[in-house]
């Protein structure tokens, strides 16, 4: 997109409309990709190593789910009601024809539900590509870098074969140059966000950075340039709000409205939104195999989530330097609605703030949710308890 003028705040308005018409949109269709790309890679969250698919030619879409706009008519014949919304509805989405235009769909063995979609795609979209990426919940086995160094080179090689071009170390290295400035963005973003919270919102940001699930990293990265020098011009004055941090967001994402309620009530100054976006913490290395180096980061560069079992992140530390680090005073601890992992995070992170005495508010949503009045309420009910705490 292009973005003129000398005020750097009008711009960056007309950036996040930009960003949430992205949301709502498909995948960009073969014609109207970027050059050097032949079509598009779908996968699942939480991760997946979008550089492998950058440089074999296919754009890497985040698939996160139908949102609340979509009717289900056909995934509730291949799937139990019981089942997560992201799952379901992303099956709805493969069978209805919204993503008949993926080279090919990967997913992962984050949880039953999503290790099963693989199998579902492979009967019933038979001419996309179908793979399950095996990544390993337990990244502190000795084996752990070299199980995925293998799997990615295997991936390499079915995504050579899909796409029809060499994704050479030359290519991978120029993929993960680009990646690590938009990592550093992102972790620019992050930071504002923690410094001066009035300056953008948990909305705002979330906007921004999901739209690199509908477009190439170069433009993303030149995306979110205009709009940090955006929200560096904003002239905003502080509120009087609490600060908290939102966890349970790593794979299903809440709806954009549940987003904007919390922002009402509350400085959201860090989460784990889209945190397969923000996976890898540091530059991967640029030198020897760019495969190794990817899956060297994945194990020791990495971010923590209910669906890794990383005995270095603890559930209830890496939630506490969350907390400690972004000095909030609260958690919004959310699951999705059947979410295994999330709702067993929910529990272990609800007795230890019990335990050390830290304010918390449970919710729960899926994305199919489309009434917000009764969460309106908690959230303003709890952020007036905190500031009545603090007065």
């Amino acid at each position: 997109m292009e973005t003129q003028g000398a005020n750097p705040e009008a711009g960056l308005d007309e950036i996040l409309e930009y960003c949430n018409t992205l949301r709502q949109s498909p995948p960009p269709a073969d014609d109207a990709l970027p050059a050097g790309f032949t079509g598009t890679l779908g996968h699942f969250p939480v991760y997946f190593p979008e550089e492998i698919a950058h440089a074999a030619g296919l754009l890497p879409v985040n698939v996160l789910g139908g949102g609340n706009k979509l009717e289900l008519k056909h995934a509730d014949a291949h799937m139990g009601s019981f089942i997560c919304s992201i799952c379901r509805s992303t099956t709805e989405m493969g069978l209805n024809g919204q993503l008949q235009g993926l080279k090919g769909f990967i997913t992962h063995p984050i949880c039953d539900a999503a290790k099963h979609l693989a199998g579902i795609w492979a009967r019933n979209v038979p001419d996309q590509l179908a793979q399950i990426l095996y990544l390993p919940q337990n990244p502190n086995t000795p084996g752990a870098v070299r199980f995925v160094a293998a799997e990615y080179q295997r991936l390499r090689g079915e995504l050579e074969r899909r796409s029809g071009q060499e994704a050479s170390d030359e290519k991978l290295r120029a993929s993960l140059r680009a990646y690590n400035r938009n990592r550093a963005l992102v972790r620019e973003l992050y930071a504002l966000r923690r410094d001066e919270p009035w300056k953008v919102s948990c909305t705002e940001s979330y906007l921004l950075v999901r739209a690199r699930t509908r477009m190439a990293c170069e433009a993303h990265n030149t995306l979110l340039e205009r709009a940090l020098e955006g929200i560096r011009a904003r002239r905003r004055a502080a509120q009087d709000k609490p600060r908290v941090v939102f966890v349970g967001g790593f794979c299903e994402q809440p709806p954009l409205e549940m987003l904007e309620a919390i922002d009402d009530n509350c400085y959201v100054v860090d989460d784990d939104l889209l945190i397969g976006l923000r996976w890898i913490t540091g530059d991967v290395p640029l030198t020897g195999d760019p495969i190794w180096a990817l899956a060297e980061s994945f194990v020791q560069r990495s971010a923590a989530s209910p669906v890794q079992h990383d005995e270095r992140k603890t559930k209830e530390g890496y939630l506490m330097e969350m907390l400690a680090s972004s000095k909030a005073e609260a958690a919004i601890v959310t699951a999705a609605k059947f979410c295994e992992p999330g709702l067993d995070e929910q529990v272990a992170w609800s007795k230890h703030f019990d335990e050390v005495g830290v304010q918390y508010l449970v919710l729960e949503f899926e994305e199919k949710m489309t009434s917000f009045e009764q969460m309106a309420m908690q959230l303003e009910t709890f952020a007036e308890s905190l500031l009545f705490a603090t007065a």
